[in-house]
């Protein structure tokens, strides 16, 4: 594990003290904590936006999802979501 050293602004501070006080764990979990789930949130949405692309790039293409295959899923999400009403 590292160290690093992270200025706030007072009131940053303040509600992070606060924050960590009321779910009684120390400051700097809390802030690793939130940082750790940013930082996968990131991650996450950098994917989704890189599939996201090629899809749109690939659209029409032969590299395209296949119309009888894209059909399929379709199907199977109508009925998926029919049984769960």
């Amino acid at each position: 594990m590292k160290n690093f050293h992270l200025p706030l602004p007072d009131e940053t501070y303040r509600h992070l003290r606060a924050e960590a006080d009321r779910a009684q764990v120390p400051a700097t979990v809390l802030a690793r904590d939130v940082i750790d789930e940013w930082l996968r949130h990131q991650v996450r949405r950098a994917r989704h936006d890189a599939i996201a692309a090629y899809a749109s790039a690939m659209a029409g293409s032969d590299f395209d999802l296949d119309p009888a295959l894209e059909s399929a899923g379709i199907e199977h999400l109508v009925e998926t979501s029919k049984g769960r009403k």
